[in-house]
């Protein structure tokens, strides 16, 4: 084989190189386009999507609606079990006036004041899950005169007496609301 063929064998072998390397290239851009997702595909998942949420979230809700319930719930006995800790101290509930904030601010009565060991709620009274504050009214005497428990109670999500379900009333509820 001359030089010449040499040369010319090379030269195509170099040209065959070079053009199987933009082919590839060409290939590698062409793949590269074909790997991103059609609109159809994107609509079908965020179909899917959409149907998932429709199914989970009215549950996920409704979770957190009885969580409230259970919280409110769990609160009003932890104020009836100050009242009762704090009556024990002072020897009596609070008045209608005076109310949950007794649990929290010293009496204006110094006999009743220097018997008063609070505050009986370390981070003060709570509100209700709702954001409203809970109810209290004094216990009543039963017919020999015993006093009973007092009535802490929260009226719920929609704040009214009575309802069902979110709305019910949530507590120790006096008779007569």
């Amino acid at each position: 084989m001359t030089v010449e063929h040499r040369q010319i064998r090379q030269a195509a072998e170099t040209e065959a190189s070079v053009s199987l390397e933009k082919r590839i290239i060409e290939e590698s851009k062409r793949r590269s386009a074909e790997h991103g997702f059609s609109l159809l595909e994107i609509l079908v998942v965020l179909a899917i999507m959409g149907l998932i949420a429709a199914f989970v979230g009215p549950r996920l809700f409704n979770q957190i609606d009885k969580s409230k319930q259970t919280v409110a719930e769990t609160q009003a006995r932890a104020l009836t079990t100050a009242l009762e800790t704090m009556r024990l101290d002072i020897g009596r509930y609070p008045t209608l006036d005076e109310g949950l904030a007794l649990l929290v601010e010293r009496p204006a009565d110094p006999q009743t004041a220097n018997q008063w060991y609070g505050p009986y709620m370390d981070d003060g009274v709570p509100e209700d899950p709702w954001g409203n504050a809970y109810s209290y009214r004094p216990p009543l005497r039963d017919a020999s005169g015993f006093e009973q428990k007092p009535f802490v109670y929260t009226l719920g999500a929609d704040q009214q007496p009575g309802g069902a379900g979110l709305d019910r009333d949530l507590g120790r509820l006096p008779d007569n609301l």
